[in-house]
């Protein structure tokens, strides 16, 4: 193997690199996120930390999964990137994936009907 295919096939190792840790943290961001909007966590632990929050901004924002995620993927995307215009697009991919993610995974509800009975004709 001469010196152009080594760094032919070591650029593309680490290209697939970094799509396996943007997936990754895709992944993380949804799991940290649902559970802390979603979830009771272990012995009750965020159910607490969300009551104490309490109607104040933080405590809003803990109840929105959508808000909540930009937030905790901001670590990952500077993890990821090094240059600040690619992190600052990494931070809203990471973002935005774990949302569709979450719209893939949430229950849809079944639409409601309504009851309607007409009354008899005498």
């Amino acid at each position: 193997m001469n010196f152009q295919q080594l760094t032919v096939f070591y650029s593309t190792v680490t290209s697939a690199m970094h799509y396996y840790y943007f997936i990754l943290a895709v992944l993380a961001v949804w799991r940290i996120t649902h559970l802390l909007s979603n979830e009771d966590g272990p012995f009750d632990i965020v159910f607490r930390l969300r009551r104490a929050l309490g109607n104040s901004f933080f405590g809003r924002l803990i109840d929105c999964f959508y808000c909540l995620s930009i937030w905790v993927s901001l670590p990952f995307a500077v993890w990821l990137q090094k240059h600040i215009v690619e992190m600052f697009v990494t931070w809203l991919a990471i973002s935005g994936a774990a949302c569709l993610l979450q719209k893939a995974v949430e229950q849809k509800k079944p639409p409601t009907t309504q009851f309607y009975e007409e009354e008899e004709q005498k």
